[in-house]
């Protein structure tokens, strides 16, 4: 162990105080909800109070000790960390995204613009800035690669023009199936067959500078897949999604949950932590219902599955229902996400004297991303190919109120392999034995390297770390191969028209990052289709005219 990790690991943790949400009893809940949502990842929180602003009254039920899914935050030993917001895009303006999220919240969401540098893309000892804003963008990669001047123009005009089919695809998933038929047929709504090839083939036929491609793709980790396995599409999602630069919530990523559920509050619902469910309840054909892990049974009219479509239709719903209406078939056509690992820093000192930017550091060996997923799906102990570091300290303003004197690095890696894990997988957590600490400590090593190649003046400066692997989020967010973005975002995945929030189930409807796209903005869009469709056609347009207007009950 080094000296850096000897002298900050603390095995006297205390435990977490950002605990969002109300702890579940089954004396504390009502028999009966118009609505029940499973999870309370952003896009439960979405559905749920943007019909609880129509006079629903909606209950949340999340098994975690504390409430948002990917948006939550914790904290140990005096410092915090948020656990998936890293940073968010597009909230400098009235976007779709910041739009809603200000009416879900009730305008209580504030946030933080990072430096006009959001990533820095590192390919072995060379750096590449992504710069807010379409021309500082383009002007930025031109000073690297001014041959291919054409090229990055053409590439930011292709990925603006492939965002805007999102927009009208998504709504075609809230509208009836003979509505949505007939807007699919129109050429707008059609996602283009280019969109649905591999990010490297797109980029190739813009460009034959393989270092460039690399640069550009330098975000594949926001969607868990490299260059020659994820489409088109969902890159051009991540890379336009922040154009305009990366912002922060103030307060941290727990503000998410917490100024959202007053507004599910408004109605008579509510968000319970805690809260196992078991199974869903059906009664006829129709989902009715939900069963606790306690016995406890809750009704409501329509029942909403933010746990992901594979825990969906593998553990809440009857297996024989699930393989009679062919959803068994379905999934097994389906990839799962790449799973990945962290660690988690604290420092004395604020992000001022620490000189922690605000800027997002994405370290790659070389420019040769696939390549390098690959040697280490072989071997574990290959290099890393992904060492992605994010300072939420220095990106939120109000954290040397909260915490002075003190500030946070966090880093992820992937992908890694579940199957590396798996047979620690039923051992209780934290108590998984000394193999699997040692694992962990490998781990830890090897990620503080990478940050201290880029940061030496950090090196000694740890106060406290800890290192979470797959099946971390196994366990806290019910992922079973500790995935990070659900199902992949393979052509399959987009070519799956079931992918939608009404279900073949009367009653059962799904939301979160499966029905749209991975992402805190992905999976709030999700919230508010899975909500349009709940209500109708009638209720779907009061609710977009409130939601543009800003009017909250």
């Amino acid at each position: 162990m080094s000296e850096d990790l000897s002298a900050a690991k603390n095995p006297k943790t205390t435990p977490s105080t950002l605990r969002i949400g109300k702890r579940y009893r089954a004396d504390r809940v009502d028999a009966n909800y118009d609505t029940i949502v499973i999870g309370s990842g952003i896009g439960g929180l979405c559905s749920a109070a943007l019909l609880s602003q129509l006079g629903k009254k909606v209950i949340v039920l999340e098994q975690h000790y504390t409430a948002g899914g990917f948006t939550h935050a914790y904290e140990r030993n005096g410092y915090e960390w948020d656990v998936g917001v890293h940073y968010i895009g597009d909230m400098g303006r009235k976007s779709q995204g910041r739009v809603l999220f200000d009416y879900i919240s009730g305008g209580n969401l504030k946030w933080a613009e990072m430096d006009s540098v959001y990533d820095r893309i590192i390919l072995g000892d060379e750096r590449f800035d992504f710069v807010a804003g379409k021309e500082n963008f383009k002007d930025e990669l031109k000073k690297h690669f001014p041959q291919e001047a054409n090229a990055i123009d053409k590439y930011v005009e292709l990925v603006t023009a492939t965002t805007r089919y999102m927009g009208a695809v998504s709504q075609t998933k809230a509208m009836p199936k003979t509505v949505a038929k007939l807007m699919s047929l129109l050429a707008k709504n059609k996602i283009p067959e280019y969109a649905l090839e591999s990010s490297y083939d797109v980029l190739k036929g813009l460009t034959d500078n393989e270092k460039l491609i690399a640069v550009l793709c330098g975000q594949w980790g926001d969607h868990g897949c490299p260059p020659k396995e994820s489409v088109f599409l969902m890159h051009a999602l991540i890379a336009g999604h922040y154009f305009n630069g990366g912002f922060y919530p103030v307060g941290g990523a727990s503000q998410m949950a917490a100024t959202i559920i007053p507004q599910i509050q408004i109605s008579g619902g509510d968000v319970f932590t805690y809260a196992d469910v078991k199974e869903i309840i059906i009664d006829r054909g129709r989902a009715v219902g939900v069963q606790m892990a306690d016995g406890h049974c809750l009704y409501a009219e329509a029942v909403i599955s933010n746990a992901g479509v594979v825990n969906t239709f593998s553990d809440l719903l009857p297996a024989t229902l699930s393989e009679k209406l062919g959803y068994k078939q379905k999934l097994d056509g389906l990839a799962t996400s790449m799973s990945h690992g962290g660690m988690y820093l604290g420092l004395r000192g604020t992000a001022e004297e620490l000189q922690l930017p605000k800027t997002n550091l994405w370290i790659y060996l070389d420019e040769h991303h696939d390549a390098n997923v690959a040697a280490l799906r072989k071997d574990p102990s290959a290099p890393l190919p992904l060492v992605y570091v994010s300072f939420p300290s220095a990106k939120d303003p109000d954290f040397q109120r909260r915490y002075p004197g003190r500030s946070t690095i966090e880093i992820v890696i992937g992908p890694c392999d579940f199957d590396s894990y798996r047979k620690w997988a039923d051992k209780t957590w934290g108590k998984r034995g000394d193999d699997y600490e040692a694992l962990k400590e490998d781990l830890a090593e090897r990620m503080l390297e990478a940050l201290f190649k880029q940061m030496p003046h950090l090196r000694g400066k740890v106060d406290y770390y800890e290192v979470s692997t797959p099946l971390s989020t196994s366990h806290f967010c019910r992922y079973k191969q500790g995935e990070a973005y659900g199902l992949a975002h393979h052509r399959a995945r987009f070519e799956s028209d079931w992918l939608k929030p009404k279900t073949s189930v009367p009653g059962l409807y799904l939301t979160g990052q499966d029905i749209i796209s991975c992402g805190v903005v992905g999976a709030l869009m999700a919230g508010m289709v899975t909500a349009m469709s709940i209500v109708g056609v009638r209720g779907a347009a009061v609710m977009l005219k409130n939601i543009k207007a800003g009017l909250t009950l």
